[in-house]
């Protein structure tokens, strides 16, 4: 965490909108209800109530809005900051310590984010271990019936939603799956658009290397497992 706080960064502040989940005692990880920094306030199982994918022309992935607002952001930045009082005292303090507020919106910092809750997921593991009671049984017996039943996780890179319906004999009759890359899709290509005018004077190469950190501050899987950008500038 202290390496990472002294990487240099470029200045890119946005004005996010945050989804995360939120707990009543925990930092989130698989249950609490959806919020934002700009007044969201939900159960999961509202969420198709106020969020919806769209196709668009120019990609074959969905793009995921707020329901008459927009895009909006995912993963440690939306967790951090909507969250930060939930975090150990000992990883809050770490955070201070690498520069951080309770609130980062600077993407190419969600590296230091990510590493303050690495710190605070061992801290939270050894917390776990020393309290742990083994419970009276190792799993709960489950009896199908028809139902539709919701959920929502934090994954690494964000909130990712499920949506199953059941017939009687607990078969699958509808399932959705939406995860956190394509909710941030709309978001990563906003802070493209925004990133790359005042970066035009820098070489091809360079402005491609430095539009490449901007999309992996989402997710650092995708340009290297699919070698997806291609940039063509013209000048004129």
């Amino acid at each position: 965490m202290r390496w990472t706080s002294k990487l240099p960064f470029p200045e890119f502040e946005q004005d996010y909108e945050f989804v995360a989940l939120r707990h009543p005692d925990e930092y989130p990880f698989n249950e609490g209800r959806l919020v934002s920094n700009k007044g969201l306030d939900i159960a999961v199982s509202e969420y198709d109530a106020h969020f919806a994918e769209e196709h668009v022309q120019h990609s074959n992935a969905l793009h995921s809005i707020i329901k008459g607002r927009g895009a909006y952001h995912v993963g440690p930045l939306a967790r951090y900051a909507l969250n930060f009082d939930r975090l150990s005292p000992v990883a809050q303090e770490a955070a201070r310590e690498a520069g951080l507020g309770p609130v980062c919106r600077n993407p190419f910092k969600s590296i230091i984010v990510r590493s303050v809750e690495t710190l605070y997921a061992c801290d939270e593991a050894i917390r776990i271990i020393e309290q742990y009671e083994p419970p009276d049984s190792p799993a709960v017996e489950v009896h199908p019936r028809a139902a539709s039943g919701y959920g929502c996780t934090e994954a690494p890179r964000g909130i990712l939603y499920h949506r199953y319906r059941l017939d009687p004999q607990g078969a699958i009759l509808d399932a959705k799956i939406v995860p956190p890359t394509s909710q941030n899709q709309k978001c990563i290509e906003s802070d493209l658009w925004r990133f790359v005018p005042p970066r035009l004077g820098l070489p091809d190469d360079k402005l491609t290397w430095e539009c490449e950190q901007a999309v992996r501050n989402y997710d650092p899987c995708i340009s290297c497992a699919t070698h997806f950008l291609k940039l063509h500038i013209e000048r004129e």
